[in-house]
């Protein structure tokens, strides 16, 4: 659902998710420039521009988004107190979820603690159609090892991932989580994570 959303869109709403809540003073007629100026300046990674040229048009693109959103119901923009503020609506928050599942990567340490991470699932047919298929591609997305078909492995720390994938689809009474430090046979694992 995340991926019909453009570039803009998911920068805006990751960027007002990372801040809570963006306000400006009301009695500005510029208000929506003075929101995409605050959400620029709090997300300046996210906006990077080059020139001023570019920048007038990234904040156009980005109130018309802003506008957007909002019709959509992703954001609420609201006046209190003569302040404008827009925050995400519970639709958006969810969107937001799904774009942070989208772009989830586990990141390789400078050194490996020569520790397996070992996800074990046993999903019950009256669970959902399809997770486990979809539970599987997303560990394969994640660059895990298959050992057997509900059990992958990671040399890594991936444990928040790992939360993250189970509180997506639901499924934490049917996943373990185990820290190892041997596996026999892992030549193939080593091989597959490039590891001596």
């Amino acid at each position: 659902m995340a991926n019909k959303y453009g570039e803009i869109s998911k920068k805006v709403l990751l960027g007002i998710a990372v801040v809570g809540i963006v306000a400006v003073a009301a009695t500005s007629p510029f208000f929506l420039t003075n929101i995409v100026k605050t959400l620029i300046k709090n997300n300046k990674r996210s906006f990077r521009q080059n020139g001023k040229a570019k920048n007038k048009e990234n904040e156009k693109k980005i109130a018309q988004t802003i506008a957007r959103l909002n019709k959509n119901k992703l954001v609420v923009l609201s006046k209190e107190n003569g302040l404008l503020k827009i925050k995400l609506s519970e639709k958006g928050r969810k969107i937001v979820k799904e774009i942070e599942f989208d772009n989830m990567q586990i990141i390789k340490p400078t050194k490996w603690d020569r520790k397996w991470r070992v996800i074990t699932f046993d999903i019950p047919n009256t669970a959902q159609k399809n997770v486990r298929d979809c539970l599987r591609s997303k560990l394969k997305e994640l660059k895990f090892f298959p050992l057997q078909k509900s059990v992958f492995a990671h040399p890594y720390p991936c444990e928040k991932e790992i939360e993250v994938l189970c509180e997506f689809y639901q499924l934490w009474p049917y996943v373990n989580i185990l820290v190892v430090e041997k596996i026999s046979n892992d030549q193939n694992l080593k091989k597959h994570f490039n590891l001596q």
